[in-house]
């Protein structure tokens, strides 16, 4: 009797593991629609995406606390800084895509950005003037978040057909998200055990795991184009063709296209919004922690929330706010809320007010008004899709940070406090959300009429 009933309860709960197990593998073939093969490469595209933003967020908590210690009075040098650093390494990385293969050129990159990580490591561990180095690192990290994650993309788009992208791209985006839990996570809890400047090999280590992911992704590009027979993976091995692009080449597009002018002004006024609450930050943080690891910790519980929120919302809002209210409102909510929040700041500038306004915008940003901000190529013939976007998401990016920096300084010498700041700030939040309202009207006309090109199904070079 006793052995029946063992069998009998094994037999039971092998069943609810079963009928488990199915569920599961249904739910994700439902979330990413996996076709046969593409399972390994979809998990070394999760694993590699991770990495990259583990490795990222890891230091991001750091760079913010350089911003503080080279001095708050600073800032707005060390925002021309980066726009400049971006403007000279934008020409040379078109140079170097146009004359390596792509796989000689991606570990190439990488282990330069794992060199500069070590070296900073030494740097901040010898006896050097640690403002001169925290105001390098900054500028540094500033460059090296944008091209880790553009190089990951194009790469992407490489070995991926436009039919795969659809189905597995929003799986490949949560290992991102992903990604970008773990590292400040691991920052704010190792930060006070083995101090700040351990994390630097830490996310260099991360990096280098990057390097693996790249060479299974190659190796399974290869075994797939030995099978030509799927339409979907029917093109041509760039692996030993040197990779070409530039982005200067969208210039001339931005400059005849007035929706695209509408785009620039989309981004200038968030770049503007996102400095101010930035330099806000660094003066609100400074004035109420007088240890570097406590802002440290700080900077990164906060990237931890922002992450956090930002992968809820991918998952439960996101898809339901765009199809319930459209893609205008989809645009405009974030520049309207922060109208609500910088009115909360003039009113009270303190630590918890700009800790919730701050995380907020910042999860909204990631999880709804960048997504709804692509859609608005979606209408576009495919050289403004890439030339022009790339020269927006960099030059004019850029630009706007550099420029607001300035104007923020500007004010606070005039004599504003944060709370007259935040004040100005109320008209350009307002003024944001308008524009991007009118951005998401114009995208839905363009829709209506036809306006969407016919594109190839495959991007034919690694970058813009």
């Amino acid at each position: 009797m006793n052995a029946q009933r063992c069998r009998f309860g094994s037999d039971e709960t092998s069943g609810i593991v079963g009928r488990a197990k199915t569920r599961l593998l249904k739910e994700l073939n439902r979330l990413g629609n996996v076709a046969p093969g593409e399972a390994r490469a979809l998990a070394w595209a999760f694993l590699y995406h991770f990495l990259l933003l583990c490795s990222y967020y890891m230091i991001r908590p750091i760079r913010d606390e350089m911003g503080v210690a080279g001095g708050v009075e600073n800032l707005q040098w060390l925002f021309l800084g980066t726009f400049a650093a971006m403007m000279a390494i934008v020409p040379v990385f078109g140079w170097l895509t146009s004359r390596l293969p792509r796989k000689r050129f991606l570990p190439y990159a990488y282990l330069f950005f794992i060199a500069n990580l070590l070296g900073f490591f030494a740097l901040f561990r010898s006896g050097v003037s640690y403002a001169y180095v925290a105001r390098a690192f900054f500028i540094w990290v500033s460059v090296f978040n944008l091209f880790v994650v553009s190089v990951f993309w194009s790469f992407m788009t490489d070995i991926f057909s436009d039919a795969q992208s659809k189905r597995l791209f929003g799986v490949v985006a949560a290992g991102g998200s992903a990604g970008a839990i773990a590292g400040p996570a691991i920052a704010a809890v190792l930060v006070q055990v083995i101090g700040v400047n351990w994390l630097l090999p830490m996310s260099a280590g991360s990096l280098a795991l990057a390097l693996l992911c790249i060479r299974r992704l190659v190796a399974w590009e290869s075994t797939q184009q030995a099978h030509e027979g799927s339409t979907d993976l029917s093109h041509a091995s760039r692996d030993e063709t040197p990779l070409g692009g530039s982005a200067w080449a969208g210039l001339h597009l931005v400059l005849k296209s007035p929706y695209l002018l509408g785009i620039c002004g989309l981004i200038l006024l968030y770049t503007t919004l996102s400095t101010f609450l930035y330099f806000q930050q660094a003066h609100i943080v400074r004035d109420s922690f007088g240890e570097a690891t406590d802002r440290t910790t700080v900077f990164a519980g906060m990237d931890l929330a922002v992450n956090a929120l930002t992968l809820l919302f991918q998952v439960f809002l996101t898809g339901r706010i765009v199809q319930t209210f459209g893609l205008p409102w989809a645009l405009a909510v974030i520049p309207l809320f922060l109208v609500v929040g910088f009115g909360a700041l003039a009113y009270a500038p303190v630590l918890a007010v700009f800790v919730v306004v701050q995380v907020l915008r910042r999860a909204g940003n990631y999880a709804l008004m960048k997504p709804a901000r692509e859609m608005l190529y979606v209408v576009l013939g495919r050289e403004e899709k890439y030339k022009a976007k790339n020269f927006i998401d960099t030059a004019v990016y850029r630009s706007g940070d550099a420029v607001s920096a300035w104007v923020f300084a500007g004010m606070r010498g005039l004599g504003l406090t944060l709370a007259q700041t935040a004040l100005v700030a109320v008209p350009l939040a307002a003024a944001w959300g308008w524009v991007a309202y009118r951005l998401g009207k114009k995208h839905d006309q363009r829709v209506l009429s036809g306006g969407h090109a016919n594109e190839p199904t495959r991007q034919s070079s690694f970058s813009p």
